[in-house]
């Protein structure tokens, strides 16, 4: 399923801003919700190198972890 470079994914993300990819023609697991983007694997990818710049959590930035 993650293996297929022309399938479409959409960029997730959970509370603690952690980002991923989804199939997305499946339905989300519990705790993760759409970050507003969709493509192809390497597109997403891609999109979350951008975002994501600090791969700590929001809990460990915010000084709670």
């Amino acid at each position: 399923m993650f293996t297929d470079e022309h399938q479409v994914f959409e960029v997730v993300v959970n509370d603690e801003e952690q980002y991923s990819l989804w199939p997305a023609d499946r339905e989300l697991p519990e705790g993760w919700e759409l970050a507003g983007f969709q493509g192809v694997k390497s597109d997403c990818l891609a999109h979350i190198d951008k975002v994501w710049t600090d791969i700590r959590p929001l809990s460990a930035r915010q000084g709670r972890a």
